[in-house]
């Protein structure tokens, strides 16, 4: 691991989005449902950060540079010179970002065990359902997938998406937020998901939103916070 004082500069993601701030986390990142989970955890936290803007269009995911850092390809990735006892840190994923933020700075994550447990569990759900759901039911209603002539797998993503809403309106019933009273990581990995499916996905009607009473009403509450409000435009597009 490179000394503090080069860190970032001199990993290989730095030669191609150059540091202006090298004491500040990086954010490596594009406004997508999995990239402004981070942005808005960051500016919830108010934690100093600098993003860079990955470019789908440029193919910047498939770089050498960008692959030194987030070997999958896919964003959002950082890379935190003031990491775990003072040492760099470069991590990529959303959800183990999510978790690292948190523990960083001791917020939107309860401090009981067993809340904080019931809290990954949730951000679990999101990684392992909502997410590749909801992203497959997009690519099957809008994109390529709306030519198949055999419709049945749209059916099973429209089906499935409304399985996980289900699961999602019950959860929220008599609560503010998925953990409670408490707005949570649990929450900032969800709804942008949900978010992206009635708007860029533009799937609500598909899935009759309008039956998910619970979910709307946290997505409103959810979409109207300063910090998402933010969050949502970061990186800025080009």
């Amino acid at each position: 691991m490179p000394a503090l004082s080069t860190f970032p500069v001199s990993h290989p993601v730095s030669q191609k989005w150059p540091a202006r701030q090298p004491d500040r986390l990086q954010l490596y990142s594009l406004p997508t449902p999995n990239g402004v989970k981070v942005s808005i955890m960051l500016e919830e936290t108010g934690l100093p950060y600098e993003p860079h803007l990955v470019s789908f269009d440029s193919h910047d995911q498939m770089s050498p540079a960008f692959l030194s850092l987030s070997p999958n390809n896919k964003i959002p990735a950082i890379l935190d010179p003031n990491g775990p006892g003072g040492q760099p840190l470069a991590l990529f994923e959303s959800g183990a970002i999510l978790l690292y933020l948190a523990e960083k700075t001791g917020q939107l994550m309860p401090q009981h065990a067993a809340a904080r447990y019931e809290t990954i569990q949730w951000l679990m759900w999101q990684m392992g359902g909502i997410g590749p759901m909801f992203g497959q039911l997009g690519f099957f209603s809008k994109f390529a997938g709306k030519d198949y002539e055999d419709k049945r797998p749209r059916e099973r993503y429209v089906a499935e998406a409304r399985r996980l809403l289900a699961v999602l309106e019950q959860r929220l019933a008599g609560r503010a937020w998925i953990m409670g009273e408490a707005y949570s990581i649990a929450d900032i990995a969800t709804f942008p998901w949900v978010r992206n499916l009635i708007g860029f996905y533009e799937a609500g009607e598909l899935v009759g939103i309008h039956d998910f009473a619970q979910v709307t009403r946290a997505l409103a509450a959810f979409v109207a916070r300063p910090a998402v409000v933010r969050g949502l435009a970061i990186p800025p597009r080009n």
